[in-house]
């Protein structure tokens, strides 16, 4: 299996090389040259199989220069009782018939993005010993909260690799902070920025994309990567989790085999459920995905004329993993619905970076909408659904699952479309506890976000995350801030270049 550009302006290379570089040096994104495809005996041999063996069966078709021990051996290192609180890894809860939640925050930072950074170390730490690379690789990840901590988590303490994380001094929770800044490792950064995630990723983006700048990097003994979902490496293991939660539903004979499903996604970044568009490329039965919005609905207006348009105002909610104009796996899922046509893709996003804006043509406007449906929730609906979910179901969600519940619920009423569904739980509830308080109690009577996370346990009777626990008296390890323009002059001070 090879990996091209979406841009048609770098060689095919391995996955080795593919998450050793992050993103397409020259600007693009690595995408599989073909999607593998799966048949009816792989999809009934995983109904009962365990998470890693699931996991096996996925991504040995897309680490074609692994062998079967070093998949294996990830796994292994990824996915066990140490690192997730679960022993299925990522649950799937039965809310009524029909409906099921996909929990997939048992991680150790309480979010979506553990699955997949749990293993992605291991992966390229593999993949560097393999292309024999002698410099230092620094992971540059910007985060809209929980990449950030599930990234550093994950690399932290790795030999050969440095992690800088740049995050919104003002667009994350202060748990999400406080779990960012109180990070041990000696290979780990934190840097506050004072603007938006798109600033922090824009920056980032650019940094990755100058050529001056790394050849600087490379005669100092170090080269960057990326554990954004703008690297393959991050994006290919959430594909696992879709096929593990149809399987489940199979084992527990609530579809047959071979059912079709819809799938609703909170996003923001737009890779969780390109992920799950990946495994319906692969043989996944689904009819319909619900991309679901919070009031930066940007995703929703595309969906629904055509017009991406960056050019609106930006909104701090309290979905904050989802507050995002600049979609950039968007530009994969256009890549494969226009049948890897590179001159679209480069035509659409120069007109992006020139304009702030582009629109697509009406026929793949029809192909997205014939598996797509654009929808979004503003913040009131969110937080009546956390209280609805809590009154009538006993369940507590956080805020993008919310935001996740109440748009497959205008989904549903405007089609009549009532196929099974799953949905996404992309955090765990107790990582956003004053959003959740809030919504089953009305205002608060303190903000000390601590004191919130002990109230709402006591109040629900569940146990508050194992990752979230005790973070409070955690000792602050990183106090580095800066402009957007600082960025850079933050990592030539990192890497003390």
């Amino acid at each position: 299996m090879k990996y091209i550009s979406t841009r048609d302006n770098y060689r095919p290379v391995p996955f080795a090389e593919a998450i050793r570089l992050g993103m397409v040096p020259s600007g693009g994104l690595f995408v599989p040259e073909k999607i593998p495809e799966l048949s009816c005996e792989d999809l009934d041999h995983m109904v009962g199989s365990s998470y890693r063996e699931t996991a096996f069966l996925i991504l040995q078709e897309y680490l074609t220069d692994f062998s079967e021990g070093e998949i294996k051996g990830a796994l292994a290192r990824a996915y066990n009782s140490t690192n997730f609180d679960n022993p299925e890894i990522a649950p799937l809860h039965k809310l009524t018939s029909g409906q099921y939640i996909l929990e997939l925050w048992h991680g150790p930072t309480a979010a979506f993005k553990d699955v997949a950074l749990q293993l992605m170390p291991h992966l390229l730490k593999k993949a560097l010993k393999k292309l024999d690379v002698k410099n230092e690789l620094v992971i540059l990840t910007a985060t809209s909260g929980d990449t950030g901590k599930a990234a550093l988590e994950g690399f932290r303490d790795v030999e050969g690799i440095k992690i800088i994380v740049f995050y919104p001094e003002q667009g994350v929770s202060k748990v999400q902070k406080r779990q960012m800044i109180t990070t041990s490792g000696e290979n780990t950064a934190v840097v506050g920025v004072e603007g938006n995630f798109d600033n922090c990723q824009t920056q980032i983006k650019n940094i990755f994309a100058d050529k001056e700048f790394k050849e600087q990097l490379q005669q100092s003994g170090f080269e960057f990567s990326s554990a954004n979902s703008i690297n393959w490496g991050r994006l290919a293991p959430q594909i696992v989790y879709y096929f593990y939660s149809y399987a489940e539903l199979c084992r527990r004979e609530e579809i047959e085999p071979g059912a079709l499903v819809n799938i609703t996604v909170p996003t923001g970044n737009f890779g969780n459920i390109l992920a799950g568009y990946y495994a319906y490329r692969m043989g996944l039965p689904v009819k319909k995905f619900i991309c679901a919005s919070n009031d930066n609905n940007i995703l929703t207006d595309f969906m629904q004329s055509g017009l991406y348009d960056t050019d609106r105002k930006f909104k701090k909610t309290i979905s904050p993993s989802m507050d995002i104009l600049i979609s950039s796996n968007l530009e994969r899922f256009l890549f494969e619905i226009t049948d890897h046509q590179s001159e679209l893709i480069n035509e659409w996003y120069n007109r992006l970076l020139r304009t702030g804006k582009f629109e697509i043509d009406q026929k793949h406007l029809t192909e997205i909408n014939k598996i797509m449906a654009g929808v979004c929730s503003r913040e009131p609906e969110t937080k009546k659904t956390i209280h609805h979910i809590y009154q009538k179901y006993n369940y507590i969600v956080d805020p993008h699952t919310a935001v996740g519940i109440k748009s497959y619920q205008k989904y549903r009423a405007k089609s009549g479309d009532r196929t099974p569904v799953i949905i996404d739980s992309t955090a765990s509830p107790f990582k956003f506890s004053p959003a959740v308080m809030e919504a089953l109690e009305g205002e608060l009577k303190t903000k000390d976000e601590f004191a919130i996370l002990k109230k709402l346990a006591h109040k629900t009777g569940s146990s508050i995350h194992p990752g979230l626990q005790g973070l409070e008296t955690e000792k602050i390890r990183h106090d580095r801030s800066c402009s957007v323009e600082g960025i850079k002059g933050q990592i030539k001070e990192i890497l003390r270049l």
